[in-house]
């Protein structure tokens, strides 16, 4: 049976400033194109059948660089809409709110093109995405690889594992990172997770 591969984009400005990029379409840094470069050989051997992308372009171009050809894109991919957050550190939020978890608390309204969501909505988000991909795993079937970002990844391993979207907390996912789902006796495991190529 096919995997689902799981792929972050590689760095960009916000991300190596650890800033919360949601909806912001920012570029990979040239280290970031490095770390796309270099997932080729992780998915050199392995038999595609379907790429889909976020409609951001960190996450198009990171699909580019490590040779995934035909993609196409789906904005129920694209990454945690921060609200007010948006551009903003966990450690500038917690000097207001010392107990802030982005996973439990969710992140307050924002303009109107970053009004906010919480994990129940992402975990929506991720299920469309899984029904979806579905249909082309199975059997003999080929692998299904999904370029993203960071916390939409990780809320969507969470459904594959039939958790609670905030329960992708468990599952730090670094840029440029790696992970596979599959099946072990009928059950939904992670096979491998946040793996990078050699930059």
């Amino acid at each position: 049976m096919g995997e689902l591969v799981l792929i972050r984009h590689g760095q960009t400005e916000w991300s190596r400033e650890r800033r919360h990029t949601g909806r912001t379409d920012l570029p990979l840094t040239a280290e970031g194109e490095r770390q796309a470069e270099a997932l080729r050989p992780l998915l050199s051997g392995r038999d595609i059948d379907l790429v889909v992308t976020s409609p951001l372009r960190r996450a198009v171009r990171t699909a580019e660089l490590a040779g995934l050809a035909g993609a196409v894109t789906d904005p129920d991919l694209m990454e945690w809409d921060y609200g007010a957050y948006e551009g903003v550190t966990t450690a500038d939020v917690r000097r207001e709110r010392p107990d802030w978890d982005l996973w439990t608390d969710g992140v307050p309204e924002g303009d109107a093109e970053h009004p906010g969501e919480g994990a129940r909505q992402v975990g929506e988000r991720a299920d469309r995405v899984l029904a979806t991909v579905s249909l082309f795993l199975g059997g003999d079937a080929p692998d299904v690889v999904l370029v993203a970002h960071g916390h939409v990844l990780r809320v969507l391993a969470a459904r594959w594992l039939g958790l609670e979207p905030g329960d992708g907390a468990l599952l730090r996912l670094d840029t440029g990172g790696v992970g596979t789902l599959g099946h072990e006796h009928g059950r939904p495991v992670v096979t491998s997770w946040n793996r990078r190529g050699r930059v």
